[in-house]
């Protein structure tokens, strides 16, 4: 099967305006698959939905939408439609707050993790169900290296990240045998827009080194089938924080074997 043929004939990208999440959309409509891109500002995405099809010919749909509504799920799946879609992409969950759980009222961290988390679980519930029965597709959760540990002012967004990773981890598992791919992609530093709206908040200067949105798009969409996890700008087999890819990958593997009688998969 090619990219299309596997990942296609439809795409639904969260957090789509801008940044990595534009990006996965011009390199899916470069394979010839056209996304539904979702993000909370319409114009930034009716004006990618023109050049891609302006230079590509695809044609993408949009809907406006913020990922924190309680009822966000069910919009994305409604902008979906009919649609058969063969990859979910949610590229939405950056942290806005930069700052410590005590000091912002309790509302901005519900918004976080609705965001962060149950939005993304109640679509992957419902994408991946179809996709089963399909028996094939992908689902691309974008990550970042917070995943791996909290800090004093990242409690409430390195919490959501790290369940993101334990989430990715058990439903590759889950649906390797039904040939529809899990990944997460574990983001360093990129250089987005809103990270550089958070920087300029805080009146800190842009950092050197950045990753490149297009390079991290890229190794995602390229990893898709090299799941649950690929660490940007490590190996497979790179000792990362706490532990490689690979040996997480076989971890998963074994107390997945292991849990089996227990559970009666």
């Amino acid at each position: 099967m090619n990219f299309a043929d596997r990942y296609g004939p439809f795409a639904v990208i969260t957090g789509a305006s801008e940044g990595t999440g534009r990006e996965f959309a011009l390199q899916l409509a470069a394979a010839g698959i056209p996304s539904i891109l979702i993000a909370r500002r319409e114009a930034p995405l009716q004006t990618l939905a023109a050049e891609i099809l302006e230079t590509t010919g695809v044609e993408c749909s949009t809907a406006s939408i913020d990922l924190a509504a309680p009822d966000a799920a069910a919009q994305v799946l409604a902008a979906a439609g009919g649609q058969e879609i063969g990859l979910f992409i949610a590229n939405a969950g950056a942290d806005p707050n930069g700052s410590k759980f005590l000091d912002l009222d309790l509302e901005n961290w519900l918004q976080l993790v609705r965001r962060n988390v149950m939005t993304v679980f109640e679509c992957s519930y419902h994408f991946a169900a179809t996709m089963r029965t399909r028996r094939r597709g992908g689902l691309l959760l974008v990550n970042s290296g917070a995943a791996y540990g909290g800090a004093s002012y990242l409690a409430t967004y390195a919490a959501t990240k790290a369940f993101m990773l334990a989430f990715t981890e058990g439903l590759w598992a889950e649906l390797k045998p039904f040939n529809v791919d899990m990944l997460t992609l574990v983001m360093e530093t990129t250089d987005t827009p809103e990270f550089r709206r958070l920087l300029a908040a805080k009146g800190l200067p842009v950092f050197p080194n950045l990753a490149s949105p297009r390079d991290v798009a890229a190794l995602g969409l390229a990893n898709l089938a090299n799941g649950p996890i690929v660490n940007w700008g490590k190996s497979d087999e790179e000792p990362g924080p706490p532990t490689s890819a690979k040996s997480r990958r076989e971890r998963i593997l074994a107390i997945d074997e292991m849990t089996k009688p227990i559970f009666g998969g």
